[in-house]
């Protein structure tokens, strides 16, 4: 048969009262009046069948019984609070922060992420983009989507997939009249990014040299959007541009594609390895990339 336990409002107005010997001191501290106080200590005696102050005026003693059931409830109000801070901790501990180069992260992961979040309600996402290489363990970072050649020493590395590149215009790109053949790139306008077009020049059969002058883009995101308002033709990354050319803004040229020598990675420190967020999300991302090469082959 469960015990029937007292008000618990009662108890705490009771043993605030106990360390304070005030009542006053104690309203303040529960956010309560001091008339509250008083009925909620009140009714707490009542209940027990002891007095546990003894009250001259607005001044009040503690009895020694009363003393005794403060201490015994100070105790047990500290064993609740240190369960309650654990169950915070272990919640904190279902956060899982992401790093990922951001063309990556705006184009491809962003726009999935939700599903993610719709499984497991339950984990705090944080995305962060950034070009540079962190150090993910000391930064707190549990999960780096990285592109480059999976050299990463100190942590465990996941291949995740490669890309490769081709070049796409705007339909609007003077007018719609576009190059047929890449031979006629000679006479574009071929926007630069930190991606070199020579290899792909060479795979298409044109002898032509690296762009050179004017801006080069080191966001792709940006060169993507450059080529989407018509100021030129660019090589682009298939991850990096398939929203825009399935939305049709933008429009693949020729059938020739070069595979990227940097392939993109899955990147964990090895104390958040056996994390179950991070093993729930390397999962789930595997899934996602393997129905997205599936829709792409």
């Amino acid at each position: 048969m469960a015990r029937r336990l007292p008000n618990f409002s009662a108890l705490r107005a009771f043993e605030a009262a106990a360390r304070h010997e005030n009542f006053s001191r104690a309203a303040e501290e529960l956010h309560l009046t001091h008339g509250a106080i008083s009925h909620q200590v009140r009714a707490l005696e009542e209940e027990l069948g002891r007095q546990l102050f003894v009250r001259h005026g607005r001044q009040v003693k503690i009895t020694n019984d009363g003393l005794k059931f403060a201490q015994f409830l100070g105790k047990a109000f500290a064993d609740i609070g240190a369960a309650t801070d654990a169950m915070r901790a272990a919640s904190i501990n279902q956060r899982l922060t992401i790093t990922s180069i951001p063309s990556f992260a705006a184009r491809w992961l962003a726009p999935r992420l939700g599903k993610f979040i719709e499984l497991h309600p339950d984990i705090e996402v944080v995305l962060q983009s950034s070009g540079h290489m962190q150090d993910l363990a000391r930064e707190g970072v549990d999960v780096g989507i990285r592109f480059g050649r999976g050299n990463y020493p100190g942590m465990v590395v996941l291949r995740l997939m490669g890309d490769v590149y081709y070049p796409v215009v705007s339909p609007h790109y003077r007018g719609g009249q576009l190059p047929l053949a890449p031979a006629d790139l000679a006479r574009h306008t071929l926007l630069r990014s930190v991606e070199r077009w020579t290899p792909w020049l060479h795979a298409a059969g044109v002898d032509l040299p690296e762009p050179s002058g004017g801006l080069l883009f080191e966001d792709l995101s940006m060169l993507v959007r450059s080529a989407a308002d018509g100021n030129g033709v660019a090589l682009v990354r298939h991850v990096v541009a398939m929203q825009e050319i399935a939305s049709g803004q933008l429009l693949r040229l020729f059938n020739v594609a070069t595979p990227s020598p940097d392939e993109y990675y899955f990147v964990t420190p090895p104390g958040a390895v056996g994390k179950p967020q991070v093993t729930a999300f390397r999962d789930w991302l595997l899934e996602e990339i393997a129905v997205f090469q599936r829709q792409h082959a």
